[in-house]
């Protein structure tokens, strides 16, 4: 089960020119099935950002379907061959799973850069962006691993069938924008952002790819990096509010806007835009001083840009469309219409009631139902009484005995007391630590606060891999333990809880402790009861299995098999 963060790579664009493998177009190197990896744009085209010159062209490496690299990485597909440099789909025969790779030799004139570049951008650590895996110099090649995303879809393909919904567009710009401005934060930028690198996952979640290492790989650089990233997501913005590439070339499969006609609001190219979107898309756009008199100042950094989009009023998804029911049939049993609707016109008879029982035959009838009646109830009512009475006696008699008999029986066990936790920290059996420094989260009162484990690729148990995971909490003093309350974030098949009775906050080794009960669970709530009655000081509550689960915006968690806690009780 290997542990995922979430770094950008992008595969290698081709700026307009064919790679050179034939049929490409299958498969691109991040994974996203059908849909090549190119760059039909020009630096023109793309809007800011300027390209140094490769200098001394090396040769590309004799490679071929079936190559391992460092005996893991065995080759697949080349997607993208060009440069000197070449992109392929993968497989990690050590963890199994689908990986894209790009490969230079050593001698390249950007080596160093997309070494310098990789890792860079793989210490981000942020899921808004595709994983840099590795990136290794070997054997007079350098190359660099990255996720493959086989559920995500490019957002070039999603604007072949039309342009975006106002709510897709918004979430868009939205999550590429708050993206962009904290790698800016940390001083990373994208320079090659556009259609190709922005990818929406099966679960709605948009990701970036190409983080630093395309711009490298392609030997671009920009002297002001924040105005070209703020102006591509513009761009990308336009294209998805009209289908149109807001320049005048041609690029990503969209046309261009009319020559000579200049930079146009969306609102004014397609009918029926959303006018706060139209209005963002050109302060994004305009970064020169090109603004409509009628819109805000230009947005010329992501930082920006955030905050011209949270002062928008939210625009909410539209409403599901319902299949209105049938219409009611109304049914007539005396006219023996079943289920049929009567003729236009016609009229239906009402029948009329019956008539009472007023002959002398009826009113008999009437008397000697009401005496049976009577008498039933009078009959009742007698059982009834002798029943109670018998009940009554039978519970004084039980009463007795159990004062007489055994005085034990009729007392109260005693209710389990809460334990209050004085101090906790992370315990990692192997490996790094998963979120050291939240560990308080997890008894601060507050349920919205977690602690939570990484993203792994495989699960739901942790084994081989990894023993487990999880926190060594204080009591304050030796205390006898009953239960272990755990309310989690994810549901799912399944998470495992076991606690062990530890002899500090940071035990030696998971081997020296002592377990002390376990519990399975699908649901959102874990109940652990001891099984072996001990006193302790220190508990430790650890994972070995946990549940498969989408992306959560709310603690950015990528998609897969992870675990939070949000508050975590001992009773004794």
């Amino acid at each position: 089960m290997a542990e995922r963060s979430t770094a950008a790579v992008d595969v290698a664009d081709n700026s307009g020119e064919q790679p050179l493998t034939a049929k490409a177009d299958q498969s691109t190197a991040d994974g996203v099935a059908k849909n090549p990896e190119r760059d039909t744009d020009s630096d023109e085209a793309q809007g800011g950002g300027g390209t140094e010159g490769p200098g001394k062209k090396a040769s590309p490496p004799e490679l071929h379907s079936g190559h391992k690299l460092a005996r893991r990485y065995r080759l697949e597909e080349c997607v993208t061959r060009l440069d000197g440099f070449s992109s392929w789909r993968a497989v990690d025969e050590k963890l199994r799973r689908a990986v894209g790779v790009h490969v230079l030799p050593a001698d390249h004139a950007r080596a160093r850069s997309v070494l310098a570049a990789s890792r860079s951008s793989a210490l981000l650590g942020d899921p808004r962006f595709v994983q840099v895996l590795d990136a290794v110099e070997e054997n007079d090649l350098v190359y660099v691993v990255h996720e493959w995303l086989p559920d995500a879809t490019e957002l070039t393909t999603l604007l072949t069938t039309g342009p975006l919904e106002p709510h897709d567009a918004y979430q868009m710009v939205s999550q590429v924008a708050s993206a962009m401005a904290a790698a800016h934060r940390e001083g990373l930028a994208h320079l090659r952002l556009n259609p190709n690198a922005v990818l929406r996952a099966s679960t709605g979640q948009w990701r970036i790819r190409g983080l630093a290492v395309n711009a490298a790989l392609r030997g671009v650089s920009s002297d002001t990096p924040q105005r070209t990233d703020t102006e591509a997501i513009g761009a990308l913005l336009y294209a998805a509010l009209t289908q149109r590439w807001p320049y005048e070339s041609d690029a990503y499969g969209l046309s261009g806007l009319p020559k000579g006609v200049g930079l146009i609001a969306p609102d004014q190219v397609r009918a029926g835009i959303h006018r706060g979107l139209s209005e963002l898309a050109m302060r994004a756009l305009a970064n020169d001083g090109a603004t409509a008199s009628r819109h805000e100042s230009p947005c010329t950094t992501p930082e920006e840009l955030v905050k011209a989009i949270g002062e928008m009023p939210r625009i909410r998804p539209p409403e599901p469309a319902f299949t209105a029911p049938p219409e009611y049939q109304r049914t007539t049993y005396q006219q023996g219409t079943y289920g049929r609707p009567a003729p236009l016109g016609a009229t239906q008879p009402i029948a009329p009631p019956p008539p009472p029982l007023q002959s002398r035959t009826g009113k008999a009838l009437k008397w000697a139902v009401s005496a049976l009646l009577i008498a039933a109830l009078g009959l009742g009512s007698w059982q009834l009484a002798d029943a109670l009475m018998d009940q009554s006696g039978k519970s004084d008699d039980t009463k007795k005995n159990q004062t007489t008999d055994d005085g034990d029986k009729g007392a109260t066990k005693p209710k389990p007391q809460p334990i209050k936790i004085q101090n906790s920290q992370e315990f990692a059996a192997e490996g790094p630590t998963q979120n050291a420094g939240a560990e308080p989260k997890t008894y601060d009162g507050n349920p919205s606060t977690y602690w939570k484990t990484k993203t792994f690729d495989q699960g739901p148990a942790f084994a081989p891999y990894k023993p487990g995971v999880g926190i060594v909490y204080d009591l304050g003093s030796a205390k006898k333990l009953s239960t272990a309350t755990l309310d989690l974030r994810y549901d799912g098949d399944h998470t495992t809880v076991e606690l062990y009775a530890a002899d500090s906050l940071a035990p030696a080794s998971l081997d020296s402790l002592t377990k002390i009960g376990t519990a399975t669970t699908r649901g959102t709530t874990a109940t652990v009861n001891v099984t072996k009655s001990v006193k302790t000081q220190y508990v430790l509550v650890w994972l070995t299995a946990v549940p498969n689960s989408g992306y959560d915006s709310t603690l950015y968690a990528s998609a897969g098999w992870k675990q939070a806690i949000g508050e975590v009780k001992f009773t004794g």
